[in-house]
């Protein structure tokens, strides 16, 4: 949009931007200044680099784009989701479609993927295979498909109103070597079994207990996607049964959980048979990841 409109009032960016920042932060939102700066650049169709070039340079926001930045503020202080104000969430090199219905992929699932991906660019096969159980915005099959080329790639979701999404992410990042399925993880691709080199998963782990503290998470992301029964691993026992059949031997499993949960996994897939189980911590140090063997 233009920053100005002939006849109306123009308002300072900075200024602005520096009440929008008051405004989300007072509402208790975490990184107010940056959630402010990338409101503006949905209000604008500019980076958030592009929103400061234009500070520094004293720019204005008509009076049409500042009313439509204080409706999208609202919606913010009242912690709605950045991304489903945006309707986008990065994830590594992707611009992703999100909103209601499908879980917003988080920074920490970045590395989960790069698990993955190493395990998959390790492996032997000239084609490699890889599949998402539980695919959501399609954040991880998508990296996978993008970041190893040389690989094929299955998203898996069993939510209708996830799989949406999933579909429109698919569609718009239009990678040839990935394929989407609605199934379910417990039976999903019988076609496959044996021959996949690595399955990843960011299950729903959170314990039926715990309710999630950030209204975010816990008013707007799709329960489906969160609890994973009393323990919250109620999932991640399917999910080690059906990675056993899919993955050829030396094959590679991924899981994303909470901090708290890596001993019990690791117990889980011990009695399973998995071989080479180990606990990945995030940049925040927590554990966050497990991977184990066929």
């Amino acid at each position: 949009m233009d920053t100005t409109t002939p006849g109306a009032r123009a308002r300072s960016l900075r200024e602005l931007r520096d009440e929008t920042v008051t405004r989300l932060a007072n509402a208790g939102v975490p990184d107010a200044e940056v959630d402010a700066e990338l409101l503006i650049g949905h209000v604008l169709g500019l980076s958030r680099g592009g929103v400061q070039a234009r500070m520094v340079v004293g720019a204005e926001l008509s009076e049409a784009d500042a009313a439509a930045l204080a409706g999208f503020t609202a919606r913010r202080a009242a912690r709605e989701p950045l991304q489903h104000i945006t309707g986008r969430a990065a994830f590594r090199g992707l611009d992703l479609r999100v909103g209601p219905g499908v879980f917003v992929p988080r920074p920490e699932t970045e590395e989960v993927a790069q698990l993955a991906i190493d395990a998959l660019m390790a492996a032997a096969e000239p084609e490699p295979i890889g599949v998402d159980l539980g695919s959501g915005s399609g954040a991880i099959a998508l990296a996978l498909a993008t970041e190893v080329p040389h690989a094929r790639v299955w998203a898996v979701e069993n939510s209708p109103e996830a799989f949406v999404w999933t579909t429109r992410n698919v569609e718009e990042v239009a990678a040839a070597n990935l394929e989407l399925v609605f199934a379910d993880l417990a039976d999903a691709l019988p076609e496959l079994a044996g021959r996949v080199a690595v399955v990843v998963s960011n299950p729903p782990y959170v314990p039926l207990g715990e309710v999630p503290r950030d209204p975010e998470v816990r008013l707007y992301d799709p329960e489906q996607a969160l609890y994973g029964g009393a323990d919250g691993l109620d999932v991640v026992r399917v999910l080690s049964q059906r990675a056993r059949v899919l993955l050829r031997p030396g094959g590679v499993l991924v899981i994303e959980h909470g901090e708290r949960q890596a001993a019990a996994i690791a117990e889980i897939l011990s009695a399973d048979g998995w071989r080479a189980i180990a606990r990945h911590r995030d940049l925040t140090t927590r554990d966050r990841a497990t991977s184990a063997v066929r």
